[in-house]
Order: C-alpha cells, then sequence, then structure tokens
C-alpha cells in the first residue's frame, strides 16, 4: 500500500483563512472593472482552435456582427475560438473583455482585449460569476471539458431559472448533435432526468446570419435594446 503524506491540516486551515481575502479581492475587482462594460455576449470554445479553422473565422465573424450591433464580446481572454471572438470584437471597435485564468498551459492573453476591463483570475468558480453576471447572452463553440463545463454550468442556471432567461446558443452541428441527441433520447426520455422543454432552452446553429438573427429578435421580443 502506498505511503501517503498527510497534509498538515492546522497548516492547511490557516491559509484557507487568509485565502478568504483574496478570493473577496477577485470579487471585489471583478464588480468594479465590470460594472461599467455595457450589454454583453460571452462566447465559449477551444483554446486549442487555430486561426484558418472554420469554427475560428466564424467566431470572429460572429463577434463582429454582434459587436456591430451593440454588444460587447466577453470571452476567456485566451488564445484559440477566445482570441477569434475577441479578434471580431475589436474588427467592430467594441468592447473586447477577457477573463483570464492562471493555468500551467494553454491558457496566455491573446492581443484583442480591453486593457481597462480585461482580468487574470486564479479561482474558476470567481471567473464564472462574471461570465454568468455581467452576459446578455452566450454562445458555446466547439471546445473541450473546459466548454463542457461552462455549457452545463449556464445550462443549469438557465434552467433553474436563477438568472432571467438568456439566449443560449451552440455553434456547429455536426460538433453538437451527438450530444443532444443523447440528452434526448437517454437523460430525457430514457432516464427522465430532464424536463419537457429543457432542450428548447438551448439554440444549435452554424451561421453568423442566424445567431444575429436569433439574439436580435430575443431581444426585440422582450422589448431589450439590441441594434442590429
Amino acid at each position: 500500500m502506498t505511503n501517503l503524506k498527510m497534509r498538515d491540516w492546522t497548516e492547511t486551515k490557516a491559509h484557507s483563512s487568509w485565502q478568504i481575502f483574496k478570493i473577496m479581492a477577485e470579487f471585489v475587482q471583478g464588480f468594479e472593472s465590470l460594472a461599467k462594460i455595457g450589454p454583453c455576449i460571452s462566447i465559449f470554445g477551444s483554446a486549442r482552435t487555430k486561426p484558418g479553422n472554420q469554427y475560428y473565422e466564424l467566431a470572429s465573424e460572429i463577434a463582429r456582427r454582434l459587436a456591430l450591433g451593440g454588444f460587447g464580446i466577453i470571452t476567456g481572454g485566451g488564445p484559440g475560438i477566445m482570441e477569434a471572438a475577441n479578434k471580431g470584437a475589436r474588427m467592430a471597435q467594441g468592447r473586447s473583455v477577457g477573463l483570464n485564468i492562471a493555468l500551467p498551459f494553454e491558457q496566455t492573453s491573446n492581443p484583442y482585449l480591453d486593457n481597462d476591463t480585461s482580468m487574470n483570475f486564479d479561482y474558476f468558480f470567481v471567473r464564472k460569476v462574471m461570465f454568468t453576471k455581467y452576459s446578455q447572452g452566450f454562445i458555446m463553440m466547439p471546445g473541450g471539458w473546459g466548454t463542457m463545463d461552462e455549457f452545463f454550468e449556464v445550462a443549469t442556471l438557465i434552467q433553474t431559472r436563477k438568472f432571467t432567461q438568456t439566449p443560449m446558443i451552440c455553434i456547429g452541428s455536426k460538433y453538437w448533435n451527438g450530444l443532444f441527441t443523447w440528452m434526448r433520447e437517454v437523460m430525457l426520455e430514457e432516464e427522465h432526468n430532464l424536463s419537457p422543454g429543457d432542450l428548447e432552452l438551448i439554440k444549435i446553429f452554424d451561421t453568423a446570419d442566424e445567431v444575429v438573427a436569433y439574439i436580435s429578435d430575443f431581444y426585440t421580443h422582450n422589448k431589450l435594446q439590441a441594434n442590429f
């Protein structure tokens, strides 16, 4: 049996007490920095997607069109899809926010961020609060575990009505259809772990035109401003 070294729980407890203040500081900085950004759409997706990839170019075009319509763009601030979305916002001279996270690999800031509102976080859960608190819509591009984590987090908040119903869109039917088929056939119909209508809260599109039209119609129907 492996001889595991036990933690010094006294030291850990003291460290945790001081850690509270660091967490509080991230919340305060986030609230103060992001309160001024105006209406924004959060775009999630893989950090590994390269320029020239169809989803990189599509994320950039979607962000550009949304920025022209008056929305700022929030991303995780890193490379890949995040870079593409921030690039599109910058092309339209729109607000381009990055909520970066300290990771041992993959996550470096992209060059298309607004300096006055972009931030670096140590805690994923603080970062998630900032994404959800300051977004008027969520777009899920193809991605890995991080994107799936954000997908289910946002879907849960919408389903449980922890905030007002908000547009949630997945881009790329080829990428997402398998997951939605499983959720429909297993989670919903076989195991009854979803309610009828839950999956209707999320849309799947393949083009920038569909995304812009849906978000425009959503906010027009709800009498909120969207300047498309």
